[in-house]
């Protein structure tokens, strides 16, 4: 049997990687002491890879796909196929950033006053680029963690990996700028994905990844209404897609189902109750493929 050896990121992804592929419809199990997952899916040989490290993994061809940050693979510079950009992040559904940061009192204020300071990154390379466009010599060096307690009394700054920049101002820290922004993607090498098994493969993951992530946030709602309130209620009713509108038997009324934005409904129920409608029916959502 054809199998595609495919990376999960470990670390601080794994847990919303995993969940998300389970909405996708894989359901993978993970022992708190091995590197190889078991997936529901024969075809699917699994392996945690630092995300770090991934993408030159699938750039020699050790693993054929794989899931990581933006981040690392342009850190690496490795020459991957990216076949899908999926923003999803460990706490919600946005891109994470890598910024610029200094203590609270300290007298840097811009880009331009770290012209021969320290600053200490994982991100070396792209931190490095981000300063030779703005034109500013400083010393960047690779922190082995805890970069965040380097400052002041190590270095001047830092870059650092920030989703929400509670951490950040936990430590009493104050960001300068944005060096880059970054979203998870799905990579392949480019030998796996010229072979026609494994690009149907890898093209079936990336459709069902995307419609994974595109419900997390959406919930399917049904409902009934009479025939006097078709109209009004559908001028109410916001949908990913026009509403699905089907008559009940006997002329009794329309059923109704659409997708919306789990944010809103909270509010578009009651409304939705005070012009008529019964039954209404809220559900999750695995998949949304648009």
């Amino acid at each position: 049997m054809e199998k595609l050896s495919f990376g999960i990121p470990k670390g601080s992804l794994q847990e919303a990687t995993i969940g998300m592929m389970k909405n996708a419809g894989y359901r993978v199990y993970v022992s708190s002491r091995s590197y190889y997952p078991t997936v529901d899916d024969e075809e699917l040989s699994v392996r945690l890879i630092r995300p770090q490290d991934m993408s030159r993994y699938v750039e020699k061809g050790i693993i054929d796909a794989g899931l990581t940050g933006q981040d690392w693979v342009e850190e690496a510079g490795s020459d991957v196929r990216c076949i899908e950009k999926l923003v999803y992040a460990k706490q919600k559904l946005t891109k994470i950033r890598w910024v610029l940061a200094v203590p609270e009192d300290s007298p840097i204020k811009s880009v331009e006053d770290l012209q021969g300071k320290r600053i200490s990154t994982e991100l070396v390379n792209v931190t490095k680029r981000y300063l030779e466009k703005k034109n500013i010599q400083a010393e960047v060096e690779f922190s082995h963690g805890a970069t965040e307690a380097k400052t002041p009394d190590l270095v001047d700054a830092i870059v650092e990996l920030t989703e929400t920049g509670s951490s950040l101002r936990a430590n009493n820290l104050r960001i300068v700028d944005t060096v880059t922004e970054s979203a998870t993607v799905f990579i392949s090498n480019h030998k796996s994905w010229e072979d026609p098994w494994k690009r149907k493969k890898i093209e079936n993951l990336a459709i069902l990844f995307q419609g994974a992530i595109i419900a997390r946030d959406k919930v399917g709602l049904k409902m009934n209404i009479s025939n006097e309130g078709l109209n009004t209620l559908l001028e109410k009713l916001p949908a990913l897609r026009t509403p699905t509108v089907s008559q009940l038997s006997g002329n009794a009324g329309y059923a109704i189902e659409t997708i919306l934005d789990e944010s809103v409904v909270r509010n578009i129920i009651p409304e939705l109750k005070r012009v008529g409608a019964e039954g209404i029916i809220e559900y999750p959502l695995n998949k949304v493929i648009l």
